[in-house]
């Protein structure tokens, strides 16, 4: 016996959306207005939600309940499972002492904290979207701004609103991924799409995160740093989206804005080094003090981070593991048990993979880590019990938040304001983002707000005879700009911010923000449906809604093989070169 969704159950759209947007409501309310903490608005919001869904829209209570739990399960695996494992490895990086040597260095290249925030929010933190993903680039590149002495609220919400251009092609381009799948549109036409919007966010994003920081007239004596960032980014992006597809984006787009910035402060300083106010006057450091072997011994645990992620992150090797490593457990009760409006029953399954899962590589790289910093392994388990603290609240308000997208989901709720948004007519291409937009609010994930609405997406834009792929491309955008309100990501920002118990103040600090970005993709998106049609890529869209799948079985045991013999010898090398150090460092004190 199933139940099936509802969507209007008033019988009057407009009521009924009133009523499915009052949970939505309450959290920009409790953050908002109340000041909440991000835990307990998160748990309040979910409660409401549960008796919408029993008492208006008739959803069982078992069913209701169920849902809630199969989202929080979720939210614990993988996704608080990657921001623990992120933060673990942070973490060894700090108490080994190693993080000391990275700040100063950055501090060599520039103390300026306009620079800093380019270098690591944006450059190095869409390097880490690319690669991990589900909030792991805000955790690190958060703690590592705080380290480097950034006003905690201006670290995580920086690197909440830097974390938007990339978010669309992270995890090796999962979302995208994900909406070819639903929309049965070709993975490489979205990529295109795609690649022809957020470029333009790519160029202004930099320019945006100074600004705030310190206001128009500071942010022009950094100009060259701006332009170089920006515009190196949105090429390669652009490049990498439309002619090698949407694995590569971020990673390649990342490296290659930082050495660009590398390579432009060789040459060329900024004339004040601008610090926050509240800093107290340091000496600016020059030239670096540290030897080659001291460099890659602090920058170690991310070197093998970027390596074991990438590993990891390819299909072949995710399937051989799999093999191995996954459990995967259709939830009693639930699985099967709810009947989309389609007439179609909605799976709830929960796949364990734990030995795929990229938590599962950055724990690794950071296990593998510990000897090379100087700690034991003895050490590196009180480091783990202590991130785990760390993260109390912050795991309560992920599982919380992904229990209340999973109800709004299997309820209809969700469906509820998505209909409304479809009957814009003509102008839903403007709209088109704000469902991405609103999908990745509510889930802190645009692969979920994709596999949510893609479809929706489809259909919509070919009733009203615009091209399908300016809309699912245009929720993919919109959703990247949810990314820095949703609350499991403010969660996650505030963890490693160090702001646990001021969420309402990091949700009031990019809200603004994303509102005003919200509104320059939703012009974007309208404008290529009716006046730029020139961009919309040709394509075929795949026959019956199925997407090709290749199986890589087979090729998975190799990639493991040399992903093994690359580590064991990045390894040897960093041993090497450390040993090396600590002979030169002992025959300079003999002779002294």
């Amino acid at each position: 016996m199933s139940w099936t969704q509802v969507i209007d159950p008033f019988h009057h759209i407009a009521l009924s959306a009133t009523i499915a947007f009052i949970p939505i409501l309450f959290i920009f309310w409790a953050l908002i207005v109340r000041k909440m903490k991000g835990y307990k608005a998160s748990l309040l919001a979910t409660v409401i939600t549960v008796v919408i869904a029993i008492t208006i829209y008739g959803m069982p209570v078992k069913l209701a309940l169920l849902s809630t739990a199969s989202g929080a399960l979720y939210g614990l695996f993988p996704i608080c499972w990657i921001v623990l494992t992120a933060l673990f490895l942070f973490n060894v990086t700090v108490e080994s002492g190693q993080f000391e040597v990275i700040r100063q260095f950055m501090a060599s290249l520039t103390a300026d904290r306009r620079i800093q925030a380019l270098l690591i929010a944006f450059s190095f933190g869409s390097f880490l979207e690319g690669t991990a993903g589900f909030g792991a680039p805000v955790a690190i590149t958060a703690a590592m701004l705080v380290g480097l002495g950034f006003h905690p609220l201006y670290a995580a919400g920086i690197c909440l609103i830097a974390n938007t251009a990339p978010v669309a092609f992270g995890s090796i381009g999962i979302p995208i991924t994900v909406a070819s799948q639903v929309s049965s549109l070709p993975e490489i036409a979205i990529s295109k799409m795609v690649g022809r919007t957020l470029p333009l966010l790519s160029v202004i994003l930099p320019f945006y995160l100074v600004m705030i920081m310190c206001g128009l007239k500071r942010t022009k004596e950094v100009w060259p740093a701006i332009l170089v960032s920006g515009v190196s980014f949105a090429v390669i992006q652009w490049a990498c989206s439309n002619f090698l597809g949407p694995s590569l984006p971020d990673i390649l787009a990342g490296i290659g804005s930082i050495l660009c910035l590398v390579v432009l402060l060789k040459y060329w300083k900024p004339k004040q080094t601008w610090r926050f106010a509240h800093e107290p006057a340091q000496a600016i450091i020059r030239e670096s003090r540290f030897s080659k072997g001291q460099l890659l011994k602090a920058w170690s645990p991310f070197i093998l981070l970027t390596i074991m992620v990438i590993g990891w992150g390819l299909e072949p090797v995710k399937a051989a593991l799999n093999t191995y490593g996954q459990i995967t457990l259709p939830l009693p009760g639930i699985h099967n048990a709810i009947q989309s409006t389609d007439g179609k029953l909605i799976p709830h399954v929960f796949k364990f993979n734990y030995l795929s899962a990229a938590g599962t590589a950055i724990l690794i790289a950071a296990i593998i880590s510990l000897p090379l910093v100087g700690l034991s392994y003895r050490r590196g388990l009180k480091i783990l019990v202590y991130t785990l603290k760390q993260l109390q609240y912050p795991i309560i308000t992920v599982a919380s938040v992904l229990g209340f997208a999973y109800l709004v989901n299997d309820s209809g709720i969700v469906l509820t304001l998505a209909s409304v948004l479809a009957g814009t007519g003509s102008f839903f291409p403007f709209f088109a983002p704000v469902l991405g937009w609103l999908g990745v609010f509510i889930t802190g994930s645009d692969t979920s707000s994709n596999a949510l609405f893609s479809k929706l997406q489809a259909v919509t834009a070919t009733s009203i005879h615009v091209d399908p792929l300016v809309t699912v491309a245009g929720n993919i955008s919109g959703g990247v700009i949810g990314k820095m309100i949703s609350p499991s990501s403010i969660a996650v920002a505030a963890a490693a911010g160090k702001l646990v118990g001021k969420e309402s103040d990091l949700f009031r600090f990019t809200l603004k923000h994303s509102f005003i970005f919200l509104a320059f993709i939703c012009t974007i998106v309208l404008a290529q449906a009716y006046l730029l049609s020139w961009v919309i890529p040709g394509y075929e869209q795949y026959p019956s809604g199925k997407v090709p799948v290749t199986e890589h079985l087979a090729a998975g045991y190799w990639h493991i093989f040399i992903l093994v013999i690359v580590l064991t010898l990045v390894v040897f090398y960093l041993r090497m070169v450390s040993g090396k150090d600590k002979m030169t460092i002992k025959n300079e004190t003999d002779k002294a």
